[in-house]
């Protein structure tokens, strides 16, 4: 079928028709028709259309179900599945250092073949248990679950990297293995889960030594190492969020009404108002979106703290100087600490995220700006 219309009928009687064009540069593609419902997926260059195929509404979004409504037999299918992504993402980082660090990249697939034998195990017991057929679960089926960056978007990937990775991965393997061993009422399952929760602690301290071929002389503390990255976890990553939202978000709504006023009372009270609001708001995004017992990003009512209390501190931070009766030196100290605000959250995504600080700071710098314009053409028109 080279051109024309190409029907396709998704179930109950329905047919749409999607006319096959060209782009410019030449490469085929697919235009579904003006009355045709939306589309909702694409695989194998197709797009798949809304409606009761194999029993499937694809116009329903799918939903991710609870950790704690999975059966034993759903629990072992997503054990098996977690640990065929572990494993190929041990290879993918072994490739990336094969050349240059030969040694790392040994010592990275040693752990990616232990977490094969661990796949073989999960699958053995599942069959005998429960035959078969494994039905295919992934980790974004199952609420709770950080979602990790494909290695092969990842232009720079450097040793330190590599470990604070599989720190993680290992953190939440091992979280996710008790978590099912608690709930498996089976006592052989329940005994290998608890020995591949133990597993996953030595694979931590095997990652421990994959900066070696980079370190001259030294040795870093382990516990320091370790308190950071659960710091990093459960305080900074939802801080930085509730800071960055803070601080930019609020920009709007400040100046746009210190503009339209010129008063330093209204602004002040608008402010106010933006910077509780955005914080009672980032505090319960943060502590419902997991409950830390597959992610190990510890306690959702820490993290919803910090989330929250950074987010009102980043927006109080540039809307008390509207305290001050005088309308412009108010404004004018408020810039000033928009900037410093700006700049410090630059400094932190780069201290703990390992992002590169000049990135960062135009990233942020840049948000800010079209923030605080906007803010302030609304407030001038």
């Amino acid at each position: 079928m080279d051109g024309g219309v190409a029907p396709i009928t998704p179930g109950a009687g329905k047919s749409y028709r999607i006319p096959r064009g060209r782009n410019r540069r030449g490469r085929g593609r697919l235009r579904h028709d003006t009355n045709a419902p939306p589309f909702n997926g694409f695989r194998n260059n197709l797009w798949l259309v809304p409606g009761p195929v194999a029993g499937h509404d694809w116009s329903q979004p799918a939903m991710a179900k609870p950790f704690s409504l999975l059966t034993e037999q759903e629990i072992l299918a997503l054990a098996i599945s977690l640990e065929e992504e572990d494993g190929r993402i041990y290879a993918d980082f072994a490739a990336r250092f094969k050349a240059a660090y030969p040694s790392t990249a040994e010592a990275i697939l040693k752990i990616e073949r232990e977490e094969s034998e661990h796949r073989q195990r999960l699958i053995d017991r599942y069959r005998a248990r429960f035959g078969d057929h494994i039905p295919l679960i992934h980790r974004s089926d199952v609420s709770g679950f950080l979602r990790r960056r494909p290695v092969w978007l990842r232009k720079v990937l450097t040793i330190a990297q590599v470990r604070s990775q599989i720190d993680s991965m290992e953190i939440e393997s091992r979280a996710f293995y008790e978590a099912a061993a608690a709930r498996t009422t089976d006592a052989e399952t329940r005994r290998l889960l608890g020995d591949l929760a133990q597993a996953e602690i030595e694979h931590s301290s095997e990652a421990k030594r994959l900066e070696t071929e980079q370190v001259a002389t030294g040795a870093r503390e382990e516990e320091d190492r370790s308190q950071r990255r659960m710091f990093v976890l459960q305080i900074v990553q939802p801080g930085l969020a509730g800071l960055m939202d803070g601080s930019v978000s609020t920009l709007a709504p400040l100046f746009a009404a210190a503009f339209a006023t010129h008063s330093s009372h209204d602004a002040l009270l608008v402010g106010l108002a933006s910077s509780v609001g955005a914080g009672i708001s980032m505090a319960f995004a943060e502590a419902l979106s997991d409950d830390g017992a597959l992610s190990g990003r510890g306690h959702p009512l820490i993290r919803g703290a910090a989330s929250g209390v950074m987010t009102t501190i980043g927006g109080l931070g540039h809307t008390l100087p509207f305290i001050a009766s005088d309308f412009h030196l108010a404004f004018t100290v408020s810039v000033a600490v928009v900037m410093a605000e700006l700049v410090a959250i630059s400094w932190i995504r780069h201290h703990f995220m390992d992002t590169p600080f000049l990135s960062a700071a135009f990233q942020v710098i840049v948000g800010g700006l079209l923030v605080f314009i906007a803010g302030m053409l609304i407030g001038s028109s």
